[in-house]
């Protein structure tokens, strides 16, 4: 499961903005065979092993979604009419398991998922940062099995409002020499 969220600016947003960058997403998920389930405001959710069987890679999908959707955000200007404002940074959240689904509603119904994997990913928001992903434990043991050649750095144990303790990650990211955190792209 992915999920994204703009930075508070979003708020502020223009609507162009926003067209462009879940535009770009929409492509990238075509790509990577990763399927939108919604966007609320500046959240992004995506998830993969929902409509096609995945099972072999489905983290690796989101993985790999998420670097790429990291980079085109960063390439969407907050205003177009002034770049000095800078560009857009995400926050991405990756976790892994089980979810329900259904289509809800009768008024324009809606297709959506729930559970307690959605609710872990949206929780780790707070603890995540800019132009960094995220990542469950949960997700990084499949990323280490499915895609060996991306790479993650152990945040340890943290606190997720809800959950308590959980041991996360950040994906793409090695260490140095100097036990300093560098993007692996």
């Amino acid at each position: 499961m992915f999920l994204v969220s703009l930075m508070s600016f979003a708020r502020d947003s223009s609507p162009v903005m926003l067209d462009s960058l879940y535009t770009k997403f929409d492509a990238l998920s075509e790509k990577h065979s990763v399927f939108k389930i919604e966007v609320i405001g500046d959240a992004y959710l995506a998830v993969t092993n929902l409509v096609n069987d995945q099972k072999d890679d489905h983290a690796k999908c989101l993985a790999e979604f998420a670097i790429d959707a990291v980079t085109a955000a960063g390439e969407v200007p907050l205003d177009t009419d002034d770049l000095s404002r800078g560009f857009v940074q995400i926050r991405v959240r990756l976790n892994s398991g089980p979810v329900n689904a259904d289509v809800l509603g009768t008024r324009l119904p809606k297709y959506s998922i729930f559970g307690d994997t959605v609710n872990t990913v949206s929780r780790m928001e707070s603890t995540s940062l800019p132009g960094r992903i995220h990542c469950s434990i949960t997700t990084t043991n499949l990323l280490d099995v499915q895609a060996p050649n991306i790479l993650f750095k152990s945040r340890g144990h943290i606190e997720i409002k809800g959950e308590g303790e959980m041991h996360t990650c950040w994906v793409n990211e090695a260490q140095d020499s100097n036990g300093l955190a560098k993007y692996a792209y």
